[in-house]
């Protein structure tokens, strides 16, 4: 088969690569389409490579056709399916265990089903299980709200009921987190963050920006408030008042979701493919798709991500 791999330069390269070779509890998939990720963007500079046991090319969602599966597999081959996966998703076939791999939603093609697994995922790990859910009224504060993951949890935060505070980069982005329920919008290239969420203290905060202001922001939530980590794309460096930490028993927490085991992604799924799933059929959630490239323009998908001009997902086809 082929794939889009990294060269010795970190360039990419589409490629003759072995055929993946199915092991007993995985399911093979003829890829019709990958997402791009922020990870991805971080493999090709170098500094993300695949878990073990996963291809060393990028991407880490997919959909496509069932080639093989396990014998009492509840898929079958010409299956529509999607798929986490903890790398080589950048290829025309790859090799999943069963528990990673989920239906296409009823009424969802497989180009927008690609889009599905990772950021939803993402969303869903961190808003009900690293941060124990929202309440009704809550405030719930997000960092890059027309990515993925933000218009993911939006989402997911306005079926609770909450209250949701959503950063952009520009008018066109405000607009249309809006449209998909979030209360307050802050333009981080004219608005304090700060002196938002002063105002309206959050219970839980999804951070993907950290930085000098994250130690400033901290200090604004509620008693009990709980604030995750995912990335730190304006760094890693902060100051939290610890006096603060205790009298308000804030807390600060770590998440990823790639490095996770195969057994704990599929309880995540399952929780998807059950919860989600019906509300994506009945036009409840949507998965916005910002652009669709083959994936000999790799290149020019990676770039819309790095330019920050996206809203929701770029998407690969093969």
């Amino acid at each position: 088969m082929y794939a889009m791999i990294l060269d010795d330069k970190l360039n990419f390269q589409w490629a003759e690569v072995p055929d993946p070779v199915r092991k007993e509890n995985e399911v093979l998939i003829q890829t019709a389409a990958a997402a791009v990720n922020r990870a991805d963007l971080l493999q090709k500079d170098g500094c993300y490579a695949s878990p073990p046991d996963w291809p060393p090319w990028c991407g880490l969602e997919c959909s496509g056709t069932v080639v093989e599966a396990p014998g009492n597999s509840r898929f079958r081959k010409g299956d529509k399916v999607c798929a986490l996966l903890g790398g080589g998703g950048y290829s025309q076939f790859v090799t999943v265990p069963e528990g990673m791999v989920m239906p296409v939603p009823q009424g969802m093609d497989l180009v927008e089903s690609a889009g599905l697994p990772e950021v939803w995922a993402t969303a869903y790990l961190n808003l009900n299980l690293e941060a124990g859910g929202l309440k009704k009224d809550e405030v719930f504060f997000v960092q890059a709200g027309a990515s993925g993951v933000g218009l993911a949890a939006i989402q997911l935060a306005k079926l609770a009921g909450a209250k949701v505070i959503a950063t952009v980069g520009s008018a066109d982005k405000a607009a249309f987190i809006r449209k998909l329920g979030a209360d307050i919008t802050v333009d981080h290239h004219k608005e304090d963050i700060c002196q938002v969420l002063a105002a309206n203290p959050p219970a839980v905060a999804l951070d993907c920006v950290g930085g000098k202001n994250m130690g400033i922001c901290f200090k604004n939530m509620v008693f009990g408030g709980r604030w995750i980590m995912i990335a730190t794309l304006a760094g890693g460096a902060t100051e939290i008042d610890l006096e603060t930490v205790w009298r308000k028993r804030l807390r600060l927490l770590g998440s990823t979701l790639r490095s996770r085991s195969s057994e704990e992604k599929s309880r995540i799924l399952h929780a998807l493919e059950t919860q989600l799933w019906p509300l994506f059929s009945a036009g409840k959630l949507v998965n916005h798709i910002h652009a669709v490239f083959p994936v000999s323009e790799v290149e020019q998908a990676h770039g819309i991500l790095r330019r920050n001009e996206n809203i929701g997902k770029v998407i690969l086809t093969f």
